[in-house]
């Protein structure tokens, strides 16, 4: 089976259950200064859960494009990837466990209505107890599953296999299908454990689902197998998380009026069910692997070490073209210094299979073409994919050559420490194994453990940032930054009014500390026109206008004006927030009688007279250029 058809029928499956589909969000978020990509379903949806009303309801279902920077260097296995699909569905308020897990178990194993998994090859875990949190063993989800495995003729026996510091000693049974693990596996919340979560936060167990390739366990990972091994016989392809407590002031729990679910499956994995315990042969990687194999001369099962250089150019390839078709281009910060990081990674592994001029661009197209199906706006974009693709290409083996002449400095001194090694790759790109191969042939020796110990540190670093940043969610409704939010609502349209109705956003970052903007724009803005937009900002905060958040048809919005986050496809029904009333004039019947008008997901403040307080005016304090064709504000409320 295809991907493409997995996602169909997902879809298809909720969507007969009363769900909305929904389009999946940038792999970018324009709007949230708090994560650099969008790393799971759930992250663009958070405000829902914390109370917000989704424009589409109760029920929602859709496919996400998800991307995890921290994941760069797992990637090389039979399973890992950077960029994925995250299928989920959720209920805000709405059915919990008793329909969720009957629901998703009938799509997995049903050969008529879903994917028709053998249900013998599905192993599930749940919550174990907390007692210092005093949330007791999810005995409910247990009950359920047991259930379920007995309707289709699957034994599944419950153990309590328990936690990670006890090392998993006890082994699996023969009937053993339903596994209780502690808050490290089987809690959400974004605070983590609950131990962490402060006061007022939501959170709940969840239920993960694995699928059994069978393949023979490797004792480094421990002596006994079990769901959350990390030997690859066990592939975990989704999670219900049920989002039913919150933190109180004292430490203890209690149950939401309103529970909610959060379903996160990926569609590769769940597919991989179809293919064997190979992610990267997929049909989605087809045509970009047979462009490897016909450059390089090699067959991708020819070895251990050259399947691994197939898996990071399939990978990074995929994650680039997504990128490239979204609007970022490499740089040397945030979301474009990944993206440089991905495509140089690309060309050393390509280097590394023999394959020493341009070869990316081909392996992109692939992508373009079996995505048109669900994606067309990468496909639309293969002659900027191309171009980027190419110019990278270009500079990355310049940099090789530099990276090159810093060796040979170091080797003069007849000494290379691991901070050398360390400096060459994440400075200069220089890949770590060619520093070793020419040290061996000065008789240079150099002490590979420590700067593997170096690498280790820099990955916990970028995924713990990672992690913090993601921390906050959409749920960062600091005061200060709410404010800015709405002045930088403000600060588009006046920039409108300036420079040409041309200008569209590009990019945003919003903090309690400042804004920051990257909007389309010809040229430099002159300091009269800097200016002017000042002016026309602070005279609109200073005019008290109300800001209103109004749920309506896409349509209707886009006749009205709303602008637009570029890249982002809207539902039927969204949500618009306007910077004065929504109404039309006489003169105007079809105009509203607001200063700006956006889609956009929120939080504002209430009345702009909140932007102003202590008598806070906007001021600009740079603007630049960023990219071609694409200028940068940074500014401040003092």
């Amino acid at each position: 089976m295809t991907v493409s058809e997995v996602r169909r029928r997902f879809l298809a499956f909720y969507e007969a259950r009363g769900h909305v589909i929904i389009p999946s969000a940038p792999i970018v978020p324009g709007n949230d200064p708090t994560t650099l990509f969008t790393s799971s379903g759930m992250q663009p949806l958070l405000p829902y859960f914390l109370g917000e009303d989704h424009p589409e309801g109760k029920r929602v279902v859709n496919a996400q494009l998800s991307f995890r920077a921290g994941d760069i260097e797992e990637v090389g296995d039979n399973r890992h990837t950077t960029f994925f699909e995250m299928l989920g569905n959720w209920s805000f308020g709405d059915y919990f466990k008793q329909e969720q897990l009957p629901w998703i178990f009938e799509f997995l194993t049903s050969k008529e209505t879903g994917f028709g998994i053998d249900p013998n090859r599905l192993y599930v875990t749940v919550f174990a107890e907390d007692t210092e949190a005093g949330i007791p063993l999810d005995t409910e989800a247990i009950e359920l599953w047991k259930r379920l495995f007995g309707e289709v003729g699957v034994s599944a026996e419950f153990s309590n296999i328990g936690s990670e510091e006890a090392g998993y000693e006890k082994g699996m049974g023969p009937n053993d299908r339903i596994f209780a693990y502690d808050a490290k596996k089987n809690w959400w919340s974004r605070s983590g454990v609950p131990s962490n979560m402060p006061a007022g936060e939501p959170g709940g167990p969840d239920s993960e689902i694995f699928y059994d390739f069978g393949t023979e366990h490797d004792p480094k990972w421990g002596a006994h197998c079990h769901p959350n091994c990390d030997c690859g016989r066990f592939v975990e392809i989704g999670n219900s998380v049920f989002m039913q407590f919150m933190k109180q002031e004292d430490g203890s729990f209690v149950e939401l009026p309103k529970k909610n679910i959060d379903f996160g499956g990926g569609l590769e994995r769940i597919t991989m069910a179809t293919v064997g315990p190979d992610i990267f042969e997929l049909d989605i990687f087809d045509a970009a692997r047979a462009v490897i194999e016909e450059r390089s001369g090699k067959k991708y099962h020819s070895d251990e070490a050259t399947m691994r250089s197939f898996r990071i150019i399939l990978d990074h390839m995929r994650a680039a073209s997504f990128m490239l078709a979204e609007g970022i281009v490499p740089s040397n910060s945030e979301a474009g210094y990944v993206l440089r990081r991905l495509l140089r990674r690309a060309i050393r592994e390509s280097d590394r299979l023999g394959i020493h001029d341009a070869v990316l661009a081909d392996v992109a197209k692939g992508y373009g073409d079996v995505y048109a199906d669900h994606y067309p706006h990468v496909a639309q974009n293969a002659d900027k994919i191309r171009e980027e693709i190419a110019k990278e290409e270009e500079k990355f083996r310049k940099t090789l050559t530099t990276g090159l002449r810093e060796l040979e400095k170091l080797v003069s001194k007849g000494a290379i420490t691991p901070e050398d090694v360390f400096t060459l790759f994440t400075t200069y790109g220089f890949p770590i194994e060619l520093t070793e191969e020419i040290a061996k042939e000065r008789e240079i020796e150099i002490d590979l453990t420590a700067v593997m110990e170096l690498m280790k540190k820099h990955q916990e670093t970028s995924r713990a940032g990672g992690a913090q940043r993601f921390a906050g969610g959409l749920a960062d409704h600091a005061e200060q930054t709410v404010r800015y939010h709405t002045t930088h609502h403000i600060l588009l349209k006046a920039l409108q009014m300036v420079l040409g109705p041309e200008v569209k956003q590009r990019g945003s970052n919003i903090t309690s500390e400042r804004l920051r903007i990257d909007f389309a724009s010809p040229g430099k803005m002159t300091d009269e026109q800097k200016a002017e937009v000042e002016k026309i900002v602070n005279d609109i905060i200073y005019q008290d206008l109300p800001v209103t958040r109004s749920v309506m048809p896409r349509e209707e919005a886009e006749k009205l004006g709303a602008e637009m986050e570029f890249g982002v496809k809207y539902p039927d029904m969204v949500s618009v927030y306007s910077v004065g009333p929504i109404h039309a004039t006489e003169e105007n019947p079809d105009i509203p009688n607001a200063f700006s008008l956006e889609f956009c997901g929120g939080p504002h403040v209430a009345n702009t007279s909140e932007i102003h307080a202590e008598d806070r005016r906007f001021k600009i304090q740079k603007e630049e250029a960023v990219a071609s064709g694409v200028r940068r504000i940074k500014a401040v409320l003092v």
